[in-house]
């Protein structure tokens, strides 16, 4: 059996009258004339097929219909106005989910204070998190399953995602306290062409990977890579046991691991490039939300010392 659609204006006038018991009261509560408001009461009744009131001279009841009846229209009259709610929260970025993806390094840095000020200012919005490296955020942000990336060293040709800079800092040098350079304060880069070396994989990071490789070649020598690790600290463990040495973003030092030494590196201008990520064509208003909270002069991490 095909149920009648009920009209949410008529449902509306319904639940006033039933709440009012007067015509007069209730056309001048929905700010109508009577006649128009006898009219939708009718027009429902005629869909529902029974009589929802009786009028009498002085007095208008509900019938037994229009009590059954009543409970269901403030439902959906209140379904309907949260519904309502809910979309201009969402509409206007007030609410809704917000997929992020971020390096692990990013956590020691510039995370913990971005999401804490995005969370102060939209506390409706749910933020789902996800660690990831660079190459995996790129991937996931053209196949929609994040809206927001925290990388490192991001592309250079990627004509369907925009980037923009939100901190920069310099490589240290990552030795094992039993390593000769690790009594110096600053280590020339040089100086390591003998040492086995631990890295991220380039698949993690191509553009990251590609910068140490370069550093290196810049001091005179292709580094011998014994171990690959996905993650910094991953990185700095295997470092800690003594199988190499590594370099890697200034903001690896807090980690705090005792049984690795961070070096500031000579020379030591090149600075690695931290950048939030984003679809250029993408019209979730939160992704807005959340570049208006970054700010447009990004952070410098302060030079290295020694420690």
């Amino acid at each position: 059996m095909e149920r009648p659609e009920l009209p949410l204006p008529q449902l509306h006038a319904f639940v006033v009258l039933a709440e009012e018991l007067h015509f007069g009261h209730a056309a001048a509560r929905l700010g109508i004339a009577q006649p128009p408001l006898s009219q939708q009461i009718r027009r429902l009744e005629d869909k529902v097929g029974h009589a929802l009131f009786t009028r009498a001279p002085g007095r208008v009841t509900l019938t037994p219909a229009g009590s059954e009846l009543l409970p269901a229209a403030r439902r959906a009259l209140t379904d309907l106005a949260d519904g309502l709610a809910a979309a201009r929260a969402v509409g206007s970025g007030q609410a809704g989910c917000l997929r992020i993806g971020f390096a692990a390094s990013l956590a020691l840095t510039i995370l913990p204070g971005l999401l804490r000020t995005f969370r102060h200012r939209f506390p409706g919005v749910r933020l789902d998190i996800h660690e990831m490296t660079t190459a995996p955020q790129i991937a996931a942000l053209h196949d929609r399953t994040i809206d927001i990336g925290l990388l490192r060293e991001p592309p250079v040709d990627e004509r369907e995602l925009g980037f923009r800079t939100v901190l920069t800092e310099p490589f240290v040098a990552v030795l094992p306290p039993s390593h000769p350079l690790a009594a110096l304060r600053a280590v020339p880069l040089a100086e390591l062409a003998d040492s086995p070396f631990v890295l991220l994989p380039r698949t993690a990071g191509p553009l990251l990977h590609d910068r140490i490789i370069g550093l290196c070649a810049a001091a005179g020598f292709a580094p011998q890579v014994v171990q690959h690790a996905v993650e910094w600290q991953t990185v700095c463990a295997l470092v800690e046991t003594g199988l190499g040495v590594s370099l890697a973003p200034a903001s690896i030092r807090r980690i705090r691991l005792r049984g690795v030494a961070f070096r500031r590196i000579e020379p030591g201008t090149a600075r690695t490039r931290v950048a939030v990520a984003w679809r250029e064509n993408d019209s979730n208003p939160l992704v807005a939300q959340l570049l208006a909270t970054i700010s447009p002069d990004p952070p410098t991490e302060a030079t290295c010392r020694g420690s």
